[in-house]
């Protein structure tokens, strides 16, 4: 069985292309699935594990973010269970075709020609959330209410979290990562926003309890305790930019100027996004 019972009735699907984490939570109503996999071949096989699970049929719809290994599939989704509402914050759903595309471009380079997931993500249908919020919004689910938050930009300017109040379970999406493909590093992409993820995850922190279950986008579920420690350093990151731009250290001499709390070869984007959201208070000349 794909899915395991991680609160009452809400069950989490790890798969291993992108160590990639798909929730359902029931109510009387149905299941809501919580973010669709990478591509429409995979949600194939996502639909089929929750329909082995037996715990009923597809309601609604979650998308934690734009990128494509968490809406690809929603198309898929789509198809087999009827027009349900697919959720998402409105900046993630209004990027969601854009991002799309820009990972078709990236599959498209020669790099990636013998990628075996080339083929499958070209052939997907881009599907974006059609039902969006602003800051936060209850989902009724029959005899359970599920929460989504956005708590402000950290992976990327749209991410939400979901949260299952009765079970005390927390769905964080990519501003929490576990997965050891990433060596347990947040996802800093071209798109993050690491001056702001502390702050944003200090909003997390505030819905849950010493006893939450929180389930990542990527890898296994972590407890509070967790959070924090990533959080923690995620702010280091984050004053360590400030401390070397206030400094006037070239954006191109940064990684190699400081001690950070991830490894350097994922901080590329962290810290060029860092130097570009600073406010001019915040920087000395020369910053290039």
């Amino acid at each position: 069985m794909r899915f395991t019972e991680v609160g009452h009735d809400v069950w989490v699907g790890r798969y291993e292309w992108f160590d990639v984490n798909i929730t359902l939570v029931r109510g009387t109503a149905g299941l809501l699935v919580v973010d669709t996999h990478a591509s429409a071949a995979a949600a194939r096989e996502v639909v089929a594990d929750v329909r082995a699970l037996g715990a009923g049929d597809v309601v609604a719809v979650v998308n934690t973010h734009e990128h494509f290994d968490h809406t690809f599939g929603n198309g898929v989704l789509l198809a087999e269970y009827g027009a349900v509402p697919v959720h998402a914050h409105e900046v993630a759903a209004a990027r969601t075709v854009e991002a799309g595309e820009w990972i078709k471009a990236r599959y498209d380079e020669p790099a990636n020609a013998d990628d075996p997931h080339r083929e499958e993500v070209q052939e997907t249908e881009v599907v974006p959330a059609d039902t969006t919020f602003s800051s936060a919004v209850a989902l009724d689910l029959g005899d359970r209410m599920v929460e989504l938050v956005h708590p402000g930009r950290g992976h990327t300017a749209g991410d939400l979290v979901v949260r299952v109040p009765d079970a005390d379970v927390l769905l964080a999406g990519d501003l929490v990562e576990e997965s050891a493909l990433r060596q347990g590093v947040p996802g800093f992409g071209s798109d993050c926003y690491p001056l702001e993820w502390p702050l944003t995850l200090d909003i997390v922190l505030g819905l849950l309890t010493a006893g939450s279950v929180v389930v990542p986008g990527h890898g296994a579920p972590v407890d509070r305790e967790f959070v924090e420690a990533q959080r923690n350093d995620i702010g280091i990151l984050a004053e360590t930019v400030r401390d070397l731009a206030t400094r006037g250290v070239p954006v191109a001499e940064a990684l190699d100027s400081a001690e950070w709390p991830f490894p350097r070869e994922y901080l590329a984007d962290a810290v060029s996004r860092g130097y570009e959201h600073l406010p001019r208070s915040q920087k000395r000349l020369p910053l290039v």
